[in-house]
């Protein structure tokens, strides 16, 4: 691969050239090094540190990209992580580069770093990006840190730019038996999410343990060890639950206790 020289470069996780699961179509998925958060189920445990892994610029990933290009005209460019927002300047530059090329562009992000007093990091990033799949971990906060490390509290904030962007937007959720998926929990979550105007629908993604080895190939231990995987019909009504229309008033505050 030829290598470019003043081209911003990326920390890279890894690349998947058929991706079928990031986004609309058959896409090129970027996955990025390092990650803010510490999720307990995450089946990508190798990809939290920042240490370099492996080094490719926006040419690079662009030039790669089009030698698949015929695999991809109903799909395009999703990068993932980790956390992409960890690595600004060079996500811009690759999307902005990507929309030159009519390439269709695809955010997934947890948020986890995002600031709300700085929203101009990941605003110039919008500006060439299609579409967002936000990640969404648990409706309440606390619950929230214990499973991510951190509150969702930045990342309601970031959900908030979006819907000020009017940003189409995606969004994932992960639903985890005995940590929320009880009826409580996912009233709140549809109930909350539903007073977005940008959020274009909610994707249920059943809990799966097929990560588990690699937290044993790094020596440590699995932190979700005897919970079973989440039923896929299970989630697939869960799923439909969560993209009804509101019912319930649009003043609905996410630290909501009751109804």
């Amino acid at each position: 691969m030829k290598h470019y020289k003043n081209d911003l470069t990326g920390n890279i996780h890894s690349v998947e050239t058929f991706g079928t699961f990031d986004g609309p179509g058959v896409r090129y998925v970027l996955f990025l090094q390092g990650c803010p958060l510490q999720c307990k189920f995450c089946h990508n445990r190798d990809s939290w540190s920042t240490k370099t892994n492996r080094l490719l610029s926006v040419q690079n990933i662009l030039d790669d990209f089009e030698t698949y290009r015929p695999f991809y005209n109903n799909g395009g460019l999703t990068v993932s992580g980790g956390e992409p927002l960890m690595q600004p300047a060079f996500l811009d530059a690759l999307f902005k580069q990507a929309k030159t090329r009519n390439i269709h562009t695809t955010l997934d992000t947890s948020a986890g770093n995002f600031n709300p007093n700085t929203p101009s990091r990941v605003t110039s990033i919008l500006k060439h990006t299609d579409l967002v799949m936000l990640d969404f971990k648990h409706i309440d906060s606390n619950e929230h840190k214990a499973l991510t490390g951190k509150s969702n509290a930045n990342i309601i904030e970031f959900l908030n730019l979006l819907e000020s962007l009017n940003q189409p937007t995606i969004i994932r959720h992960v639903l985890i038996p005995t940590i929320n998926d009880d009826e409580f929990t996912i009233k709140r979550m549809h109930d909350f999410l539903s007073t977005y105007q940008c959020v274009k629908g909610i994707e249920v993604l059943p809990y799966h343990t097929s990560g588990k080895h690699k937290w044993k190939a790094m020596g440590l231990a699995y932190p979700l060890e005897g919970i079973p995987p989440m039923d896929k019909n299970t989630a697939k009504t869960v799923e439909a639950r969560l993209n009804k229309p509101l019912t319930t008033p649009k003043n609905f505050k996410p630290d909501e206790t009751a109804y």
